[in-house]
């Protein structure tokens, strides 16, 4: 006889934890690679307008937003690997547009349903680890598999300027597709499917929505969505002005990948720090004040550019900058981590839904807040650090207020 809910098989740990890292690298090397190639884009498909490229990254941050909302649920009633699997023939298939398209609104398009595609791996791959784990070794895994990760945004600015190198901009929407099919084909082959049928439910568009309307009653969640949408705004802006800066205001176009990576590399220990932290100074009050910080160096940053420009501190202005925005990137390390846990701390029993519309809720809106950022691009740093400095302005007012509901007695205070 069999049991009725047999224990789903498991990879290797090691195997596991590698496959995983590959699942959710997608996303990171969808958008960093493309970093190097923004220019040329540009050039290519909007020579009025280069700057219009940035949009490049946004839509693909914005489809990704979009298909957070359904794969979570979607994957509840179909099982993971076949969600995963549709995600990436969309994935495969939009690349494949932009690998041809001559147009920049056909480009946009596909890239934004290549977010949707890239939205499987980024959210079912969190639901198999909970499948198969639990407690501290659902921890370890995610750990390790962060680790791996990390090194992701490090590396493919590299391997994209190595891409455009060889054969041009077009062959990092080639490198999406053997990206995809190595990732999902190693997946199909070697994981076996971690949903069992008999604990599989039905997708319901109601479910969503009344696990929004859960969401929106209560007052922490919504404060926690709206830090963390501004959170992400900040990371998405940078990540859309990074290498126009490096280019066009201290011309170092040439060296940003290497620059990128050490960016990436230093900022990939806020997790560490946040872990150490946190037990010590409770998650909202770790939130505030890393967002404070995020706040007070980012209006220095603006007022030291107004004061000096590009080159009234010679070459120490762009290691300040570098350092700032160095900042930026290691301020969502630890904040957005945190923002997940206290939006979901209420939310337990729909954990998997809420989780996905939470996410899709602050990608979308963040990407809405980044793309004008991005497109007022004039040659200088400003619009960036002021971008940042108004989102982090807004997140500690959110913050504060999150905190003074929590001590007035209605919600129970870390």
């Amino acid at each position: 006889m069999f049991a009725p809910n047999p224990e789903p098989a498991r990879l290797s740990r090691v195997e596991f934890i590698a496959l995983l890292a590959m699942l959710f690298a997608t996303v990171a090397f969808s958008i960093d690679s493309m970093l190097p190639a923004l220019p040329e884009i540009g050039r290519a498909l909007s020579p009025e307008n280069p700057n219009q490229a940035q949009l490049v990254l946004t839509s693909f941050v914005f489809g990704m937003g979009l298909g957070t909302f359904f794969t979570g649920p979607l994957s509840d009633s179909f099982g993971r690997k076949k969600v995963i699997v549709l995600g990436a023939v969309l994935y495969i298939v939009a690349s494949a547009v932009a690998l041809f398209t001559q147009g920049l609104e056909v480009l946009l398009l596909a890239r934004v349903v290549q977010g949707l595609g890239a939205a499987a791996p980024r959210i079912v791959g969190l639901a198999i680890v909970r499948d198969l784990y639990s407690g501290r070794d659902m921890a370890r895994i995610m750990s390790f598999a962060m680790m791996i990760f990390t090194l992701v945004p490090a590396v493919a600015p590299l391997l994209g300027a190595g891409v455009i190198a060889l054969v041009g901009w077009r062959g990092i929407f080639g490198s999406f597709i053997l990206f995809s099919i190595f990732a999902t084909g190693w997946l199909a082959w070697r994981q076996p499917e971690s949903l069992p049928l008999q604990s599989r439910r039905p997708f319901q568009l109601s479910r969503i929505w009344a696990a929004v309307g859960e969401m929106l009653s209560h007052q922490t969640v919504r404060l926690s969505v709206m830090t963390q949408t501004l959170c992400f705004a900040t990371l998405f802006m940078s990540i859309s002005l990074i290498h126009p800066i490096f280019d066009d205001v201290f011309d170092r176009a040439d060296s940003f990948p290497f620059w990128f990576a050490f960016v990436a590399l230093a900022s990939g220990s806020a997790s560490l720090l946040n872990a150490t932290l946190v037990m010590r100074l409770g998650m909202r009050r770790m939130v505030t004040l890393a967002i404070a910080a995020q706040l007070f160096l980012s209006v220095s940053m603006s007022l030291i550019w107004f004061q000096f420009g590009a080159d009234g501190l010679g070459d120490m202005m762009f290691y300040v900058f570098v350092a700032w925005v160095t900042s930026v990137f290691f301020n969502a390390g630890l904040t957005l981590g945190n923002l997940n846990a206290i939006t979901l701390e209420p939310l337990g029993h729909i954990a998997g839904t809420a989780a996905s519309v939470s996410g899709g809720l602050a990608t979308v809106i963040s990407a809405a807040i980044a793309a004008p950022v991005g497109l007022s691009f004039n040659g200088t740093p400003l619009p960036l650090t002021l971008g940042v400095s108004i989102s982090m302005g807004l997140a500690l007012w959110v913050m504060l207020s999150m905190q003074r509901f929590d001590t007035s007695g209605e919600v129970a205070a870390e």
